[in-house]
């Protein structure tokens, strides 16, 4: 119900929800633009993803390669990608939580990761 017992003011709900749109398709693309890193063994492994979790680089010390211990390397590529991919879920969450609000809060709306 609206206060005031008025109808609510279609055009302006419309021009709401195109103007929310436009943001949320902004702060997408900046995300697919800005870059996070993620680092593994005191930053032997450094992976960096987009703020989509697109990988983008992966960075070996050469003191992490032990060609008698391939598992250990795997196990820090593994860990830096992860970390990476949280520093951009937490990048996510900054730029489009407020937007996902906005859409009552984010939950049931395809594509969003929250």
């Amino acid at each position: 119900m609206i206060p005031g017992g008025g109808q609510p003011d279609m055009q302006q709900l419309l021009q709401q929800a195109q103007k929310m749109q436009q943001d949320l398709a902004a702060a997408q693309e900046a995300l697919a633009q800005a870059e996070v890193e993620g680092q593994a063994g005191g930053g032997l492994v450094k992976a960096t993803v987009t703020g989509s979790g697109e990988l983008r680089a992966l960075v070996i010390d050469p003191k992490a390669v032990d060609p008698e211990d391939t598992e250990t390397l795997a196990d820090l590529v593994v860990a830096a990608v992860q970390a990476a991919n949280e520093n951009a879920q937490a990048l996510q969450q900054a730029k489009l939580g407020p937007l996902a609000q906005g859409f009552g809060g984010g939950s049931g709306i395809p594509g969003l990761p929250f």
